[in-house]
Formats: C-alpha cells, structure tokens, sequence
C-alpha cells in the first residue's frame, strides 16, 4: 500500500470513485467486491476514498472482478470514438524508487483489453509483477538499453531493438541491471476480462 503524495491525489481520486462506479452498477457490496478481486475490505475501502495509490496488481484484481479493463479505472468513460493520449497525459501506475516509471498511456475496452505502457527503469530498478489473469499475453520492444525479463523460472537478456513475447499468466518481472536508464514498450493483451463476473445476477 503506497500513500498517495502530491501527483497521484488525482488519480488516485479518479480510480476510487471509478471503482465505487462499477461496483454499484452491480449492485455489489464492499465485502462481495473484495472477496471477488482477492482484496483486503480496508483497502478497498482506502481505494474508494481515493486515501492510497493501489500497486498494479490490486487494481488488476479489482478491474477484472469488476468485469472491466485497467485502463477503465484510470480514465473516465468516453464515446466509442478516437481517442488521442498527448505526451505526458498518460497515467502514472508505478514509480521505482531512482525515478523510473510504468505509464499506461493507451487502452482498449472490455471484454477483451490491450493496454499500452512506457516503461522507463533506472540503474538497479526492478519491477515484480504477479500472474496476470490466464491467457493475458504481452509484447514488448526495448528502446533504449538493457532489459532483463524472468518468466517463471526463466530469465531473458534484451538489448535495444529486441523484441519479446511471452505469456504474463505466471509471476514475472522486468529489470534493468546496468548503469544506464531503460526505457521499453509493451503492449498486455488480457482475454476476456471480467467474463466470471458480468455472468452473475448482481445481488446487494
């Protein structure tokens, strides 16, 4: 749990009132909604009230819970329209403790969700993320230095210009071990989101 500091009181207010949105669209309660998305009720709680800045998998957990894509969390609802993301309006979901950066600058609706993200790691950073949900899929291309990705039990090298491809339905993580900033793009292609979930007769 990170308290939210400064830049993130907005957004972090942005997603709590999306998340009570969502959930009483459904007719959920705080209880159904946390024990659906595997969440404690105080941070839900927390959430809702915009009080912290949830890591990317809680709000993974909670957007697939709730039927929607993670990009729905973080930008209101819009038409079925073009959408454009100018330089530096994408959402900041992660910051590594030297000043990198996970930025969700694009996504697409549910049931089936591609996001879009910059990633930028400073020397030493490292980014854990746990199992997405099954059959989530991410692509990635190294833009500037070096990568090193593990999936499950496997580590990959990448150097700028390499490209990666890999099932995210285990725990994995992105590092950079060098002395020098990396930046790379990915792209998380998640099936179905929500399909366990919006099949339910919604119940208080």
């Amino acid at each position: 749990m990170h308290y939210v500091e400064d830049g993130a009181e907005a957004l972090a207010r942005a997603i709590g009132i999306r998340v009570r949105q969502e959930r009483n669209g459904l007719g959920w309660t705080l209880d159904r909604l946390a024990a659906a998305a595997g969440v404690s009720r105080r941070m839900l709680v927390n959430v809702e009230q915009g009080g912290v800045n949830p890591s990317i998998g809680t709000l993974l957990r909670l957007s697939d819970a709730l039927g929607v894509g993670l990009p729905a969390l973080v930008e209101p609802p819009a038409p079925r329209a073009p959408k454009i993301t100018r330089a530096g309006e994408g959402a900041v979901l992660w910051t590594g403790p030297s000043g990198g950066r996970g930025v969700l600058v694009a996504g697409t609706e549910s049931p089936d969700v591609v996001e879009l993200w910059d990633w930028t790691l400073a020397p030493g950073e490292r980014h854990e993320s746990e199992a997405h949900a099954a059959g989530t899929r991410e692509l990635l291309q190294v833009q500037m230095g070096s990568l090193t990705v593990a999936v499950g039990t496997e580590s990959h090298e990448l150097k700028a210009g390499d490209a990666f491809t890999f099932r995210s339905d285990v725990a994995h993580s992105y590092a950079n071990p060098t002395g020098e900033p990396t930046r790379f793009s990915l792209a998380v292609y998640e099936p179905g989101v929500g399909a366990g979930h919006r099949t339910e007769a919604p119940h208080a």
